[in-house]
């Protein structure tokens, strides 16, 4: 009886330890387990901004920067340019913080410190404002948000997801959370531009990644903005640490309300 007590508990404290190292391997927004890479194939790794014990106070995204219409952005990478189209119409919170931040000068000087291409290809993400400070190691890369300057805290924005067919976004929940079966009206097609987070909804905050293909299992669990028009050739030749040189809006800066 003795020997079979001690057997369990060696087992039972083997699982224990198993589900510790799962738990700080974390999983996120585009890894390969759940999210190609974003979590590996399917999700094992971060690949958003790591803020677990913060929240967005108000999940509709008032008193944050709405894009209502569209906006063309110019990303300059390796020389190349790469211009993007952001959809305001149908991902309003997100795609206007994402131009605020380039506005702002976010984005300028930043790196692309995740790049997944094989086995096959996944995302390249960037956007993590620590990676403006060459001191910072690259293990700790892929944890940063945008701090508030007024506030001196970090700017989380809710999950925004529309349904095909619907007339508002989804907020604070993945399609899964809230039972919904339709797909998104953006969807993770190659050339997609959608927020990283890690595991809570409401966690996205400047970083960001690009779809190098179709990426269906992502589609209701993070939000799509907008996607690559031109220059998709630049970013499948991205590699892990490369400069975002420079961002700026081209037109459609009108659409960009700031909250009063």
């Amino acid at each position: 009886m003795m020997m079979h007590l001690r057997r369990w508990s060696w087992i039972l404290c083997l699982l224990v330890a198993v589900v510790m190292i799962s738990a700080c391997t974390g999983g996120d927004a585009t890894s390969e387990a759940s999210d190609p890479e974003t979590e590996g194939a399917a999700p094992v790794e971060e690949t958003a901004d790591s803020t677990p014990d913060l929240a967005v106070e108000n999940s509709s995204g008032e008193n944050l920067p709405v894009l209502t219409g569209t906006a063309t952005v110019e990303m300059q990478i390796n020389g190349g340019r790469v211009v993007m189209e952001l959809n305001g119409e149908q991902a309003p919170v997100t795609a206007g913080n994402f131009a605020d931040l380039v506005q702002r000068g976010v984005y300028d000087g930043l790196v692309f410190h995740r790049v997944v291409k094989s086995p096959e290809p996944f995302v390249v993400q960037g956007g993590d404002p620590q990676s403006a400070d060459p001191s910072v190691p690259p293990q700790a890369l892929g944890t940063g948000s945008f701090i508030d300057p007024e506030t001196q805290q970090p700017r989380l924005i809710p999950l925004e997801i529309q349904p095909a067919g619907a007339d508002e976004p989804l907020y604070s929940q993945t399609f899964e959370m809230a039972g919904v079966t339709e797909a998104p009206a953006m969807s993770h097609t190659r050339g997609a531009l959608a927020m990283a987070r890690s595991q809570l909804p409401d966690s996205a905050s400047s970083q960001f990644y690009i779809a190098l293909a179709d990426l269906a299992f992502l589609d209701g669990n993070y939000a799509v903005f907008g996607y690559v028009t031109e220059g998709m050739d630049v970013v499948d030749g991205i590699e892990q640490g490369d400069v975002i040189e420079s961002v700026t809006i081209t037109s459609g800066i009108e659409n960009l309300q700031q909250p009063e």
